[in-house]
């Protein structure tokens, strides 16, 4: 168990967070339910912003909200002066709702619709960060339609190979996301952006991945990147005003990750700006206005996800499941990647883990597990199941399978708690079903 200040286990023997129990959030809220501590995610927020300001000077940290998006969290990040990367036209619809101001927003997409570019330049959102040729070709038609000089930022891929899983690489070449770098790819899109009359380019953007704690390949993605705005500065007249160095800043989900203190986190971002300055010194470029956008490491840590325990299956000397009221519907990145978590019973929180167990989910789904071979006390039908590190990409990438429920989202700070998000009802799940004319009677 990886705890702090507001995560422990207090003298009841029951998991605490922010200072409420979570057996008693249990039995208020139900199960499953997400929980988020709010203390938590200002503490990273500012380990951030600090070590931008401290150790850089001009720059912005922009929450990658495709991590957990609702108004409150907007609300919250907004409050911390940080900027918020979108992904979508539903992103920037909530960001607004939570009156978020939009020249602070970076509009990301490997395929944005036309009508989500519609919506973002109307709306006045600060950048649109360019993935395609095609892409550049639609807002510059859009923002002549709105008679407006829309600003991008061109997201390249720096080639830079950082050590995660391969779903969440993101700057291989033959990556999805973002103009090569290697290939010409990069220098076509600057040259046709450079020929739009209502597009202002303003910088770069690189993402290398998720989940990443290599803190190297952050500083050998800063060398390719300057080299490539030394390059055009040289080829093209053009010197970048705005440097997007992205995200993917690893967080603890079991014993075989490293564990980072926020101010362990602002190590990790201090190395690689050491490096930005050096580069730009040595390369003779204009100290480019610096973004970074942490997700994961702001919210992950700061969420867990409470269940309980309901049927238990033990297959005599092959495996025994430990059934909970929530599964891949709430959490399905072990479905997807088999990612790794680690849990405790909430309830009886300091007892010896003595038994290797796998944690059942209740879809219709062989693959429907939290974890697996995961050593708890010996559980029991109604105990209270603690999944930690669960508040990035978990309630973001829930689903209604089997329509299930979407848990409730519930912050907690200084003991006190509320709904960040509503539960959901069946009636929720049916809203917006219809029957055809033709098959009504």
């Amino acid at each position: 168990m990886n705890t702090r200040d507001t995560l422990k286990i207090n003298a009841n023997n029951h998991l605490e967070i922010g200072g409420a129990d979570t057996v008693l959030l249990a039995k208020k809220y139900g199960t499953p339910l997400y929980v988020m501590d709010e203390s938590y995610i200002r503490q990273m927020c500012r380990a951030f912003s600090s070590t931008i300001k401290s150790e850089y000077g001009n720059g912005l940290v922009v929450f990658a909200s495709k991590a957990f998006s609702c108004i409150g969290i907007y609300k919250i990040i907004d409050d911390e002066q940080l900027g918020a990367d979108v992904v979508s036209g539903g992103e920037i619809y909530t960001a607004l709702k939570a009156g978020f101001d939009p020249s602070k927003m970076f509009f990301h997409g490997n395929n944005k619709l036309p009508y989500e570019i519609k919506y973002a330049i109307e709306n006045k959102v600060g950048y649109i960060v360019v993935d395609s040729l095609d892409e550049i070709k639609l807002i510059d038609k859009i923002a002549a339609e709105n008679n407006i000089l829309q600003k991008i930022l061109f997201r390249l891929n720096p080639g830079v190979e950082a050590h995660t899983h391969h779903a969440v690489q993101t700057a291989r070449i033959d990556s999805k996301f973002g103009f090569s770098i290697s290939n010409g790819e990069a220098d076509e899109a600057l040259t046709l952006a450079l020929s739009c009359q209502n597009i202002c380019p303003m910088g770069f953007h690189c993402h290398i991945g998720s989940q990443i704690f290599d803190k190297n390949a952050f500083v050998i993605a800063v060398d390719k990147m300057t080299d490539y705005m030394a390059y055009v500065k040289d080829n093209f007249k053009f010197e970048a005003e705005v440097l997007n160095l992205g995200g993917g800043y690893g967080i603890y989900y079991t014993e075989g990750d490293p564990y980072f203190s926020p101010n362990e986190y602002a190590d990790y971002v201090t190395k690689f700006l050491n490096e930005l300055k050096l580069c730009l010194s040595e390369k003779k470029l204009k100290k480019p206005f610096l973004v970074i956008e942490p997700g994961r490491s702001i919210v992950g840590e700061a969420g867990i996800t409470l269940y309980t325990v309901g049927s238990i299956k033990n297959i005599k000397n092959i495996k025994k499941y430990v059934g909970i009221d929530g599964g891949m519907g709430d959490n399905p990145r072990y479905a997807l990647y088999q990612a790794k978590y680690s849990a405790i019973l909430a309830n009886r929180a300091a007892d010896d883990a003595n038994e290797t167990v796998t944690i059942a989910g209740k879809c219709c789904e062989s693959g429907d597990l939290i974890a697996v071979d995961i050593k708890l006390p010996k559980a029991e039908t109604g105990d209270i199941v603690a999944v930690f590190s669960t508040g990035a990409y978990n309630y973001s990438m829930s689903s209604n399978y089997n329509r299930n429920p979407i848990p409730p989202v519930v912050l907690v700070n200084n003991g006190k708690s509320a709904y960040l998000v509503k539960p959901q009802t069946y009636e929720d799940i049916t809203r917006l079903d219809v029957v055809p004319e033709w098959i009504k009677k």
